[in-house]
């Protein structure tokens, strides 16, 4: 099973679950050894809305006659995947690859099938574990990447103002934290030191823009798309995104735990000065103790947006927006193994240059309760109970209470 997903899986399931994840199907292939890993999840929601105007950029969807309520059966946050790995020992080297498949998701259109597909996962690695190792290719990003991994709604659903986004739904990601994405790279990562390890790296540049008071107030590229550009073009082929961060794990007695720091930064063009530089840090913590688990988070930064990076980061006289928030989560495994959690957490967008009172999102805002209870070793079923607030700069809030009910499957 690759990195990321045997970290998601140790961060939820045996956090959530207390039992072993299954590492895939191992097969010996000649001088390779073959993973074949996935993972099958689906949830039924409903979800109540209410609020007449709708937030642009904000992740609780208006009913613009009041109230309404959505139901969906869709994939949760964490995508359906099927995962293709190989590793091998050559010439003083462990070299790894990996590609993935994402089927699953939401379509309100019957000839689709309601799914969609994505590939989020195709990279390859080489190193040593006296150096470190060097990655090549697509995989989740490096900033915020440990702040979803730790996201007890990774197993379920978390907000998703009852329509899911694409292939999934959106957990905890602008309520809390930005969302690290899955993109190409370059990254560099230290051994394993005695608990302490780095990663830097350059990654592809996003494009800025902006969220558009269309229906219901879902993202697309509106007011700004064109003119504030991450693209080498059309910022004259300047230095790509570079990201990085800096963890430590520690084992003491029964106490178990990670600290971490990670950063990102951009420029971004189109700007009356030129060019401006988007950046956002981090800091985050995680201790484990006798069946509890203790989660804090913060990030801030200038110019990167509450949700997506880059997305509403700008003013329309190309000011920087200030962005802050943070979550914290606490779960508890009971003697039944089942576990229980909860969170809460906020992202936060400041006007700037010749912003006014508007529609635009100020804060996105949710508290979770959650039941995680492992049915099998491969399987647990889920139930949580979310509740989302976003208010926009005018004072106007939108607000999605939901209930979503599933499992989901790991092989």
């Amino acid at each position: 099973m690759n990195k990321n997903i045997k970290l998601a899986v140790a961060g939820a399931v045996l956090a959530l679950s207390a039992t072993a994840a299954n590492a895939g199907i191992i097969i010996p292939a000649g001088e390779w050894t073959v993973d074949l890993s996935g993972n099958v999840n689906a949830f039924m929601s409903t979800t109540r809305n209410s609020g007449n105007t709708a937030v642009a950029g904000g992740l609780a969807l208006p009913n613009n006659t009041g109230t309404r309520t959505n139901n969906t059966i869709s994939t949760g946050l964490l995508p359906n995947f099927l995962s293709f790995s190989g590793s091998s020992r050559q010439n003083d080297l462990d070299v790894t690859f990996l590609i993935s498949i994402n089927p699953g998701g939401f379509s309100s259109h019957s000839a689709s099938g309601g799914s969609g597909t994505e590939h989020r996962q195709a990279f390859m690695t080489f190193g040593d574990k006296s150096w470190g190792s060097v990655k090549l290719g697509k995989d989740l990003g490096i900033y915020a990447a440990d702040a979803i991994l730790n996201d007890m709604t990774l197993l379920g659903v978390g907000s998703s103002g009852g329509t899911p986004l694409g292939t999934t739904t959106t957990g905890r990601i602008g309520t809390g934290f930005q969302y690290a994405d899955w993109k190409q790279q370059i990254a560099y990562t230290t051994p394993n030191m005695n608990g302490f390890q780095a990663t830097v790296g350059v990654t592809q540049a996003w494009n800025a823009w902006s969220t558009a008071n269309g229906a219901d107030g879902l993202y697309n590229n509106g007011v700004g798309a064109t003119t504030f550009s991450g693209t080498s073009t059309q910022r004259g082929g300047a230095a790509p995104a570079y990201e990085g961060k800096a963890s430590y794990s520690f084992a003491a007695n029964d106490v178990t735990g990670k600290v971490w720091v990670s950063g990102f930064s951009q420029k971004v063009g189109g700007m009356a000065s030129g060019e401006s530089q988007a950046w956002s840090a981090d800091i985050g913590a995680n201790i484990n103790f006798a069946g509890l688990g203790l989660t804090g988070y913060y990030y801030g930064g200038e110019g990167t947006g509450t949700t997506f990076l880059l997305a509403d980061g700008y003013s329309v006289d190309k000011k920087k927006r200030d962005v802050d928030g943070g979550y914290v989560q606490a779960t508890y495994v009971l003697p039944t193994k089942t576990k229980i959690g909860a969170s809460w957490g906020e992202s936060n967008l400041d006007r700037a240059g010749t912003d006014a009172s508007s529609a635009l999102v100020k804060t996105n805002e949710m508290w979770t309760v959650g039941l995680y209870h492992p049915l099998t070793k491969s399987v647990n079923l889920v139930a949580e109970y979310n509740n989302t607030e976003a208010e926009a700069q005018s004072g106007v809030k939108g607000k999605a209470r939901g209930v979503s009910l599933g499992a989901i499957l790991f092989f």
